[in-house]
Parts: C-alpha cells; structure tokens; sequence
C-alpha cells in the first residue's frame, strides 16, 4: 500500500512540477520544493524523535544519510532541469531507470541475491523506457 501511494504521489510530482517549472528557473522550482519537503519531514519525524535522539545516531548512519540527502539534491536538481527543458512524459519514465540500477547497485553493493524474475522484470523496465522515449 505504502509503495503504490508513493507511486501516485511521484506521478503526481512529476505533473505538478512540470507545471509550476514552466515559468521560473528550474532550480528556483527545485529549491520551493525541497523547503516543502523540509518542513513535512520534521512534521512527520518530531513525534518519532523523543525515543530516538539525534545525538545517539551512530557515524555511519550520519555518513549515509547525508550521502542520500546529496544523492537527492543531485537527482532533484537534474529532475527539475529536465523537466524545464522536456516533455513530463518523457522525463519521467527515464527517471524511473532508477529502479533499474537500484537492482544492480543492491546486488553490487549489498549484496543481495537477485532472482530471473526480477532481473527481467528490470530487463521490461528499461525496454520500455526505450520504447517510450526513443523516437
């Protein structure tokens, strides 16, 4: 359930995004966008923050998460510049080659043991991004 609503709210952002990026720098647009996330997230987290202080988090759980923060704001800041420059419904199924290599990163990196079906199943996910944006 959790995966199918972030599903919707990424198609919904993709739109969104297209639309108010027509008109204002793309990274303006990225920048009103993730003080937006900014906020919910603490709204979302500070009820969760009184069993777990911050000052508790170990090293490498700093380290990654900061990696991934970057990783976003990288990933945001190219998003929103492809959008400004392109069709949504091009930008967006290319973006979804994240899940592609987020199949091959956790076999590389961590290790996990993938099965032929989701090996294909990536395999289906970039063929029909080709399918989709190659003219």
């Amino acid at each position: 359930m959790w995966a199918m609503l972030s599903a919707v709210f990424a198609a919904l952002t993709a739109i969104w995004a297209k639309v108010g990026v027509a008109s204002v720098d793309s990274t303006v647009a990225m920048a009103i966008r993730t003080t937006v996330v900014f906020f919910l997230a603490w709204l979302f987290a500070l009820p969760r923050l009184a069993g777990t202080p911050l000052s508790g988090l170990a090293t490498r759980t700093w380290i990654f998460l900061v990696l991934s923060g970057v990783a976003t704001g990288a990933s945001w800041f190219c998003y929103f510049r492809a959008l400004k420059l392109g069709r949504a419904s091009q930008v967006a199924p290319v973006d979804k080659l994240s899940v592609v290599l987020v199949l091959a990163f956790a076999a590389i990196f961590l290790g996990e043991r993938l099965t032929m079906r989701e090996w294909c199943g990536g395999g289906l996910i970039a063929a029909g991004v080709v399918l989709m944006v190659v003219k």
